[in-house]
């Protein structure tokens, strides 16, 4: 344990009231094969997972990775022409009898990414930047064409699923930090999270995509003007696309790739409808925000780089655009909170809860300021919600146990402290739970 952080915990850590130092510490310490036909062609190729096992990693980490990315926007008409779009291009690949879903995040960093069983997450940050539904369906093709070639089964395999309880463990320190531009907008990113793809990958993801999108009736220059956004994008705001370009490696090759073969072997899709009208329709309410999407970029932008004075300001016209934005409302309370601003945080955090009730990350961070603020009553309450909406995450786990003892219930308090040491014995949080358990007599 950090010898600063050992010397300032009492007994009781809500005793006094916890430090910025302890409060990163809690926030931080709560964290947590074989040969088969290639879906593509036929041939062998070597994998560490099965279908099944594929589709459990989509249904045990995607949601704690779509609340990370502040959930699912709140405009039903949005996700549903993902959804359409997205269905049109999955009846059309090598693996139909994937559980393909699909859901706009309020992330505002620019990505796409999916997981081995097909669950799909695609940022309004990249969303707004795009022209027309030929370009979407070819973010979504590609996307399909990794869970097709099966690229995180080859690459990661079993290793994968017996190291995703750590590495979602780890992301909860990740998105408290904001320590560098790889960490931007609050994300290591599913794509990261469960592969970070070779170059050979993407092309092979390219190739599909462009594939999908053709077999599904959409022109095959959409590829070309996808990744021409990506490449314009990545000269003029490189620190918005980190995470796209550190999991999916750009290059203007892969641009000019497509341009071939839309020019050649896809050369007669060219004529079909881009479908621009009925794209900017159904995406609408979200270009109406654009303002406060470009002021919550920067905002993350300044973030990442310590600069809190100047994210505030930018969060500020974010919200001043929207002001019951969910995310921008959150970062504000991030942001708030770096700079020691923990009431006017919890404010911010509270107002996000009300915005957003399903979705986790507020209450989370309402949990985490209240135990600051040595309120262990609201810290349970928001933990807790959490803990309902998003089952499993043993960092709650944890800060609930803290709850429990800055209420005075220390049989309660003994029962998450034990339940956490069942799922982690290592760390800081685990060395405190023992502690607490040895202290009280539950342990020798």
């Amino acid at each position: 344990m950090d010898k600063d952080i050992e010397r300032d915990l009492p007994g009781n850590l809500l005793a006094n009231r916890i430090t910025r130092r302890q409060m990163l510490w809690l926030l931080g310490a709560s964290a947590l094969s074989g040969c088969a036909s290639s879906p593509i062609g036929g041939g062998s190729i070597l994998v560490g997972m099965s279908e099944d096992e594929e589709k459990a990693v989509d249904k045990q980490v995607s949601p704690q990775q779509f609340s990370l990315d502040l959930g699912a926007v709140q405009d039903a008409q949005v996700n549903q022409y993902l959804s359409e779009v997205g269905q049109r291009l999955d009846a059309n690949v090598h693996r139909p009898q994937m559980p393909y879903s699909y859901r706009v995040l309020n992330a505002n960093y620019v990505n796409a990414y999916t997981f081995p069983g097909g669950a799909m997450g695609v940022t309004r940050g990249i969303l707004v930047d795009l022209d027309d539904e030929a370009e979407l369906a070819a973010l979504l093709g590609h996307e399909l064409g990794h869970v097709n070639a099966r690229h995180a089964a080859q690459r990661q395999g079993t290793a994968m699923v017996a190291q995703v309880a750590v590495v979602g463990a780890s992301i909860i320190g990740q998105a408290a930090g904001y320590g560098d531009l790889a960490n931007l907008g609050s994300q290591l990113g599913a794509s990261a999270l469960l592969s970070s793809y070779s170059r050979d990958n993407e092309r092979e993801a390219d190739a599909l995509g462009q594939e999908y999108m053709v077999r599904a009736g959409y022109p095959a220059h959409g590829m070309i003007g996808l990744q021409q956004l990506l490449v314009d994008q990545q000269k003029e705001s490189p620190g918005m696309l980190q995470t796209m370009f550190s999991t999916h490696p750009m290059s203007s090759e892969r641009r000019d790739t497509a341009r071939q073969l839309a020019e050649t072997k896809y050369a007669a899709s060219n004529k079909r409808d881009v479908g621009r009208e009925r794209f900017m329709d159904n995406t609408a309410p979200l270009r109406r925000i654009k303002p406060t999407i470009d002021a919550c970029q920067k905002g993350e932008t300044a973030m990442a780089g310590k600069e809190y004075g100047k994210a505030e300001e930018r969060f500020r016209s974010a919200l001043k655009a929207t002001p019951r934005d969910y995310a921008a409302n959150v970062l504000m309370a991030k942001c708030l909170s770096e700079q020691d601003k923990d009431a006017q945080a919890m404010e911010y955090a509270q107002a996000a809860t009300r915005i957003y009730p399903q979705e986790g990350q507020a209450h989370k961070l309402a949990g985490v300021l209240a135990l600051g603020q040595k309120d262990p009553g609201a810290a349970f309450e928001h933990l807790d919600r959490y803990d309902r909406l998003l089952p499993g995450d043993a960092g709650v786990t944890f800060l609930k146990g803290v709850s429990l003892e800055g209420m005075g219930k220390r049989q309660e308090a003994a029962r998450q402290y034990a339940a956490y040491l069942k799922r982690s014995q290592q760390g800081k949080a685990a060395e405190y739970s023992m502690s607490r358990l040895q202290s009280w007599g539950y342990l020798k």
